[in-house]
């Protein structure tokens, strides 16, 4: 409603409002008077308020746009263009695993874009972290917090969102609680993370509401980056498999993968996956993530290990970071892999998988 006052009467009238005013939500939010916005975005969201239309025009670019023959970028309809468009805001950065407030500091520092947080003693737990150490961090880092949750375990989904993390990952490196269903992320507000092996369980994870995908390798955290490699050029091949296809093809390759036929061919018509995709296990140096960059992931999980044993942690995760914005250049990848210590030097593959591989080698 607004005041109109007549030409011939100075009473004031009141007219409806014929054409609402209609802006993208992040825009309404921030223009909205005496709104909490602490208890509508992520407190690492509220210095960026003059980047609502790149973000949301981010959303719209890469959300999924078919869910159901319908489009779910209308936030009016379905928040997973919201979800989305706050995964978007982590590409072309390193997600650091951290389990004490020092390692916490040290990677915000050295420029990580988010934090996974686990338990400070790995050794016999498979489940989500505690909520006071979850809590502890976030009061102190102004970075988004992510943590894990046990696969197909809703509840701890639901405990990790009231605590207030900006993002859960469903892990398959905790034990997994439900074989045979995965949680229903449509059901939450924060974005989920998902692993995956191939290209069907990528597009599986999407259908089910993950706003980002997580190629993963190595689960021993033992620095082999090798069965990461592997996977991330298994999903890669198979999109440029896809893309060469015509459209009887897809239908086939669709059930093929047992993947949903709409995820397929919006695949196929962007040439990469739908989503946000990073790699995950292994990756320990430099050279390790800018591998994973050049092999077209949108950014690296970097595990725990590269806190053990150093003298210099910063310039460690410092390193990882530089090397993945600056991925394709030589120069910046030399300066940071100078001086690595020994034991950051990442491990070759496994006696077991060389013996095989070397049988039929001239």
């Amino acid at each position: 409603m607004f005041i109109e006052t007549s030409r011939t009467n100075k009473t004031p009238t009141a007219t409806p409002l014929l054409f609402p005013l209609r802006l993208p939500p992040l825009q309404a939010i921030y223009q909205t008077p005496k709104l909490k916005v602490r208890n509508t975005l992520p407190r690492w969201l509220l210095p960026l308020k003059h980047f609502h239309k790149h973000l949301a025009a981010m959303a719209e670019d890469g959300a999924v746009t078919l869910y159901k023959a319908t489009s779910i970028t209308d936030a009016k309809k379905n928040s997973f263009s919201i979800k989305a468009g706050l995964a978007q805001m982590l590409r072309g950065g390193a997600i650091v695993e951290v389990s004490t407030l020092s390692q916490a500091k040290i990677a915000e520092e050295a420029g990580a874009c988010c934090l996974v947080i686990t338990e400070p003693n790995r050794q016999g737990i498979s489940r989500m972290p505690d909520p006071s150490i979850i809590k502890q961090i976030k009061r102190c880092v102004l970075i988004p917090v992510m943590a894990r949750s046990r696969v197909g375990h809703f509840v701890e989904a639901q405990i990790l969102e009231r605590v207030g993390v900006d993002y859960i990952d469903e892990s398959e490196v905790l034990a997994i609680a439900d074989e045979d269903n995965f949680i229903n992320k449509h059901n939450f507000g924060c974005p989920f993370v998902c692993g995956c092996k191939n290209l069907g369980d990528a597009l599986r994870r999407v259908r089910e509401g993950a706003a980002m995908i997580r190629t993963q390798g190595d689960l021993l955290g033992t620095g082999n980056i090798a069965e990461t490699v592997k996977n991330v050029r298994s999903v890669m091949g198979e999109i440029r498999i896809l893309n060469n296809m015509d459209e009887d093809e897809v239908f086939a390759f669709s059930k093929e993968i047992a993947a949903p036929y709409d995820l397929v061919a919006q695949t196929k018509q962007m040439g990469r996956l739908p989503v946000v995709h990073f790699a995950a296990g292994g990756i320990v140096t430099p050279a390790d993530a800018a591998l994973m960059m050049q092999l077209g992931c949108d950014g690296v999980f970097v595990g725990s290990e590269v806190f053990d044993n150093g003298s210099d942690l910063y310039k460690r995760v410092r390193g990882i970071v530089e090397a993945v914005r600056h991925y394709n250049d030589p120069h910046v990848l030399v300066e940071n892999s100078c001086g690595l210590e020994e034991e950051m030097a990442g491990l070759n593959v496994s006696e077991e998988t060389m013996e095989p591989f070397g049988e039929g080698g001239a």
